[in-house]
């Protein structure tokens, strides 16, 4: 077992035992419109704390997503301060309800901020998420990852990119798609004069904007099978 996620290889678990997914994901081919159930976890930034538009950046990706072939039904369960720990310890209890009865399954996970003022040691924030990651895949549910963005001050900022450049190794190794958005944000100005203007970690309406149009542009629409709006 490695110390860097818990995992020998995509396909082993964190005791090393042979991973095969007991489900497979599949897009719903049926008559009528796909009917899918889409899932956001993570911390204040998918609730959109410190948005005074109270959409964040997760209600603007969803509002980008209508396509009439598709019915969304979409739940955000962010829960401020949330670490990949809480997460892992609540996703199938809080997204079973809401997966119920839907044809397509999709999680969204979009933690780190909380896991760097938690201090959660590298190697358990990357078995954290390799856990759910997979956990979701093997019951059928396609896992979709946004990366935490920067923070206004050190040494907060160096931590989550510390840990933003982990998930990305995480997702790769599982081909799962994950959405940089530490490093275009980590100079630019209108961000950083956002989030200068709040708590320094959580942005406004202009810094939720920038967060919703990464998410779009890094490859949203080919996971959820949607045409862009």
């Amino acid at each position: 077992m490695t110390e860097q996620d818990g995992w020998n290889h995509p396909s082993t678990d964190a005791a090393g035992n042979a991973f095969v997914p007991s489900a497979e994901f599949h897009v719903d081919a049926g008559d009528g419109a796909r009917d899918v159930g889409l899932v956001f976890l993570g911390d204040g930034l998918t609730v959109g704390v410190g948005d005074p538009r109270g959409q964040g950046w997760v209600t603007r990706v969803v509002a980008r997503s209508q396509d009439p072939a598709v019915a969304i039904t979409p739940y955000n369960l962010g829960l401020r301060g949330d670490t990949s720990g809480g997460v892992l310890r609540r996703w199938q209890v809080e997204g079973a309800s809401r997966w119920e009865g839907r044809a397509e399954k999709r999680l969204v996970v979009s933690v780190g901020t909380g896991d760097a003022v938690e201090r959660t040691s590298l190697a358990r924030h990357r078995l954290n998420l390799a856990n759910v990651l997979d956990e979701a895949s093997s019951r059928g549910i396609a896992p979709f990852v946004v990366g935490p963005p920067p923070p206004l001050q050190e040494p907060l900022r160096g931590q989550v990119a510390t840990l933003s450049a982990a998930q990305a190794d995480v997702c790769d190794r599982r081909d799962v798609p994950f959405v940089d958005t530490f490093t275009p944000l980590a100079d630019h100005e209108q961000w950083h004069e956002d989030l200068a203007t709040g708590d320094g970690l959580h942005p406004g309406q202009a810094g939720y904007g920038l967060m919703a149009w990464l998410v779009l542009h890094s490859g949203w629409h080919a996971w959820l099978g949607v045409s862009p709006a």
